[in-house]
Formats: C-alpha cells, structure tokens, sequence
C-alpha cells in the first residue's frame, strides 16, 4: 500500500514538472526549433571544419557567419521596407485626397473623413506595438542562436542519448525510427532548397520575360521569392501577383494574365503541391499523398514548423503501424 502511495505522488510530482517545464518552454519552441534545423542543414559543413578545427570552435565561428548573414539581411530588408512604407503612405494619402474630392452624401462623408481623421493614429499604433516587440524578438533570436550553436557541438551525442533512454531489447527499433526520422528530414530540407532557389530563379526570368521593371528589380523578385516560399501562405504568390498589378496598372493587360499563368504554374501554387511532395516521397521512400498530408496538416496544426514536423510524425507513425504488425505477427506464429 505505502508503495503504490509514493508511485502516485512521484507520478503527480513528475507531471506538475512536466508541465511547468513545458510552460516554460513553449514561448520558445520556434526558435528552438529553427535553431535545430538550421544546425542540421549545415551539419556536413560542420563536420568538415572539425577537420582543422574542434567542435566548439567550428560551431562558434558558422554562429558568427549565420550572425553575419542575419545582420546584412536585416540591413536589406530594412531598406526596402523603409521605401514600402514610404510608399505605401503617399499612396494612401493620395486615395483619400482623391476620396475626399469627391462629392458623396452626408452620411459617406462623414464615414471617409472619420476613416481619414483614425487612419494616422492606427498606423501610429501599430508601429509602437511592433516597437515595443522589438525586445521579445532580440530575445527568440539570441535563443535561436544558442540552439544553432549547442545543437553543432552535441549533435554527435544527441543520438546515443536518445539510444541510452531505450532498453537495450528495443534499441534497434529506435535506430530505425531516428534512421526514418534522418532520412525525411533530409528528404524535406533539400526539396525544400532546391524547390525554392529554382522558384526564386524563375521569377526572376519571369519579371524579366514579361517587362515588370528592370533587371534589378527582378533580381530582388526572385531573392525575396525564395524568401518567402520559406513561408506558407506567403510563398511565391505574392511577388507574381505584384508584377500582375504592376502591368495592368500600366494598361498592359495581357502581360498581367501573362504573368499569372507563369507564376501560378511555374512559381506558386502548384509547385507546392505537386513537385515538392514528388521530390520529398522518392528521397524519403514515402508515399506522395502521405507526404502531401503531412505538409498540408502540419502546416495547420504547428504554423511554418508544421510544414517539416508533420511528414516527420507520418513517417514515424508508419514505422511503428509496421512494427505493430510485424509484432502481431510474430504472436500469432507463436500460437
């Protein structure tokens, strides 16, 4: 009796633990997980420093090049930004100008001067709120680091932690779950590159193809295409939709449906939905659909992480249904 009463406070003790640490945790999920996955693309790399250097020094000095990249990034993308919002201010002040011109009813009147009198004070808002997240945001970065970092330097002893959790009877079957587990993550990462530097490449031909600005301008289509095909719900789309409004506003019709028929076949959509599934089952030996659901769900259940953590969970599920049955089996021959 006094032993079944510790095993239950132990166990309520253990899962108030567990959960105050995934509260604790949580916040911090996604940088974390960013952190892994960006030490796991550049692991090779790594592993090739280790040849000349040890591991801590090689991890600290990708951290200090992934630092760099950052950096500049965040220079450019703060440069253009600066000149969106610009024009995106006078673009708007130029329609409600023009809206307050006209002449409308007392009651559509009020309504525009009442959209013009807040609009002011809501983008004054929503600069200061993006602002004030400014610290929370250094913070995810820094933790994001310290994953990419540690992650180099243990990833070795990762694995044989993992394998040390397991009774040694069921160690095999765990070696071929990480094994599973390696080999779609590879099979994502890659498609996902490959696929997104190909897409990046296209626009910029397509920009260049269909006349929406100069060469310059397509360049920075096509680096802010793989940038954004990173991101669902952004992807592709958003840069051939902006060079459709570019063309039609400029009374080229034809160039604008041009365009969207390019981009929509050869940029996104349906490339995500067609190729990279393709790519990601022949690499993983999956099935197609199973890995189209996986991205798809994922995507819904985990946000932007969902997009690799759900092909990764099928795969997984798939091992263990096979190791069920392959067990059930060996029960029933038993018999």
């Amino acid at each position: 009796m006094r032993g079944r009463a510790e095993i239950a406070v132990w166990t309520v003790v253990s899962l108030v633990i567990l959960y105050l640490s995934w509260r604790t945790v949580r916040p911090l999920v996604t940088p974390l997980f960013f952190g892994v996955l960006l030490a796991y693309i550049v692991y090779p790399l790594h592993m090739r420093l280790r040849r000349r250097f040890s591991a801590h020094e090689s991890a600290l000095v990708l951290t200090a090049i992934m630092i760099g990249l950052g950096t500049a990034l965040l220079v450019f993308f703060t440069l253009i930004s600066i000149k969106l919002v610009n024009r995106f201010y006078m673009n708007v002040k130029d329609v409600l100008v023009w809206l307050s011109s006209l002449q409308f009813s007392g009651t559509l009147q009020t309504f525009f001067e009442q959209v013009q009198s807040q609009i002011v004070p809501k983008l004054t808002d929503y600069v200061s709120s993006f602002t004030f997240s400014v610290p929370k945001y250094l913070l995810q970065l820094v933790v994001f680091l310290f994953a990419f970092y540690y992650a180099l330097v243990y990833g070795e002893k990762l694995r044989g932690f993992i394998l040390s959790l397991v009774p040694g009877n069921q160690a095999p079957f765990m070696v071929e779950i990480l094994d599973r587990t390696d080999k779609t993550l590879d099979a994502l990462v890659r498609a996902w590159l490959l696929l997104n530097v190909a897409k990046g490449f296209l626009m910029t031909i397509g920009y260049v193809i269909f006349g929406v600005g100069d060469v310059y301008t397509a360049m920075i289509a096509g680096f802010l295409t793989f940038l954004f095909s990173f991101v669902p719900l952004l992807e592709g789309w958003m840069l051939w939709v902006a060079g459709a409004v570019y063309l039609y506003m400029r009374g080229s019709l034809l160039g604008a449906i041009g365009i969207s028929v390019y981009g929509a076949v050869l940029v996104s959509p349906l490339p995500d939905y067609t190729i990279r599934p393709m790519l990601v089952a022949k690499d993983a030996e999956l099935d197609e659909t199973l890995v189209f659901i996986g991205m798809l769900g994922g995507t819904w259940a985990f946000g932007l992480k969902g997009l690799l953590l759900g092909p990764v969970i099928l795969s997984i599920a798939l091992v263990l249904l096979k190791e069920w049955k392959k067990r059930n089996s060996e029960g029933g021959a038993a018999d």
